[in-house]
């Protein structure tokens, strides 16, 4: 077999199925969109304000739309808008599902888009039980499965991408399968790290477990790097650039989070609550914290997508009877 040959076999191993331009925009745009009620929901945490309304749907007795949100302020105004932010996200999970249905050939690609907006749905009943119930643990809970539902939208994105089925396999033959239990640990433990963010924020506990899992978190993500950029595989390296580069902001934010929580003794600073600086810091760490998780998951998205493609590879040239010097990535390892 001639090295044109062996392109097209791994193109096409590569391509399953198909790259459908707007499904992925619309997947981009699904994942984008839905930081809004995720940055306005944690400005309603920072602000304590997810009792601004006592009932759900209504909003002191008036419809969704139906409120005069624009002649509010403060409170009200962050928590109503929080609530049409989440009908906002919600019409384009539909979107999402409707469009993928009509496009996508792979069933488990519609049926994660369709998962998207289950989740989506889930995610809204979860606030209005919050809401209804006045408790705090559900708020939490309620935080929590946000940053599973973002990841799972970024997801779909990362499947429908150019990138997915071209991200330059044919060039490479590298085994990556040493880096799975990595790849796999790290957004896991970065998932753990964001409950007890939950716990801190919403129930006010576990603050110094927070800290110490975040300092285990910090060396996976810089092992997780380490490993996965030693591959030299552009692809890869991408995603392990960008979660170091999150992960490093989410730290310097978790420190700001901290002096504007607790104040500075060495320098005079003293917290103040609710303050302009502690809500904003507040805010972006709890935002950032969502970015870093969905990011880890995207980096053993694309490994695990690597290795398969690598696999299917081997099988195809072993039944031309041809096989390809592979080189492992143990040695990244070490």
């Amino acid at each position: 077999m001639n090295h044109t040959d062996s392109e097209k076999l791994s193109t096409s191993s590569a391509t399953t199925g198909e790259h459908h331009p707007v499904l992925y925009r619309c997947a981009l745009a699904t994942a984008v969109v839905a930081l809004l009620p995720i940055v306005v929901g944690a400005l309603v945490t920072a602000r304590d304000a997810g009792m601004a309304f006592p009932d759900w749907p209504t909003s002191d007795g008036h419809g969704m739309f139906a409120y005069p949100w624009l002649q509010s302020a403060g409170n009200k105004f962050l928590e109503h808008g929080h609530r049409l932010a989440g009908i906002l996200i919600g019409v384009c999970s539909i979107g999402l599902m409707t469009l993928a249905l009509l496009k996508e050939r792979r069933a488990w690609v519609c049926a994660a888009a369709a998962l998207v907006l289950a989740a989506v749905i889930a995610q809204g009943l979860l606030g209005a039980q919050r809401v209804r119930l006045d408790e705090r643990t559900l708020a939490m809970v309620h935080g929590s499965f946000a940053a599973l539902v973002f990841a799972l939208m970024v997801s779909v994105a990362s499947f429908t991408s150019r990138a997915w089925f071209s991200g330059g396999f044919e060039r490479s033959n590298i085994d990556v399968r040493s880096l799975k239990p990595l790849v796999l640990a790290t957004p896991l433990l970065v998932f753990a790290q964001y409950v007890l963010g939950g716990f801190v924020r919403h129930l006010g506990t576990a603050l110094y477990e927070h800290i110490a899992l975040a300092v285990l978190v910090l060396l996976f993500v810089i092992a997780t790097f380490i490993v996965v950029y030693r591959t030299g595989i552009s692809w890869l390296r991408k995603s392990a650039v960008m979660l170091l580069s999150v992960v490093i902001v989410q730290v310097l934010l978790g420190v700001g989070t901290w002096i504007t929580r607790f104040g500075l003794a060495s320098t005079g600073y003293v917290a103040v609550q609710y303050s302009s600086e502690q809500i904003v810091l507040r805010t972006a760490h709890t935002v950032v914290g969502l970015l870093l998780f969905a990011t880890s998951v995207v980096v053993a998205l694309r490994v695990f997508r690597y290795e398969s493609v690598r696999k299917d590879r081997l099988g195809s040239f072993k039944g031309s009877q041809h096989v390809p010097h592979v080189v492992s990535a143990e040695g990244c390892l070490r």
